[in-house]
């Protein structure tokens, strides 16, 4: 890989940095799953866990600094809603990955698919040398 291109992608993932971050966490990666079926308040996404609404607070302010999620006032509530493009921005550069590992996987098969026959030919043929010594 060349250095402009290391550069770009250094430049590129910059972005993503935050929402890999925020995703490395269990209880966000949870609170984003639910998101996704549909918005929540912040009381309604601390229900399940055994934490404060601050603690909750926090976590939703991290997706949201990864523009992951969106809060909005509505009255007294704060009304939580998920970002998907930026789900998929994150899912477009991981896919780069995905291709290059797959390129890499068949290369490593079709070597060891080559290998492999080059070996049954081989020990074929030391079979068929044995079997003639014998006659």
């Amino acid at each position: 890989m060349g250095e402009h291109t290391f550069n770009h992608m250094v430049e590129c993932t910059a972005p993503l940095d935050l929402v890999f971050h925020s995703l490395a966490d269990a209880t966000r990666r949870d609170m984003l799953r639910r998101l996704s079926q549909a918005e929540k308040t912040i009381g309604e996404l601390a229900r399940p866990y055994a934490v404060s609404l601050a603690a909750i607070a926090k976590h939703v302010n991290v997706l949201e600094r990864a523009g992951l999620v969106t809060k909005q006032r509505t009255g007294k509530e704060k009304i939580v809603k998920i970002v998907p493009d930026t789900i998929k921005a994150a899912e477009a550069h991981l896919s780069q990955y995905e291709k290059l590992w797959a390129a890499r996987y068949d290369a490593l098969e079709e070597l060891l698919n080559k290998e492999t026959q080059e070996n049954d030919t081989w020990q074929r043929s030391k079979s068929k040398s044995r079997k003639t010594r014998r006659t």
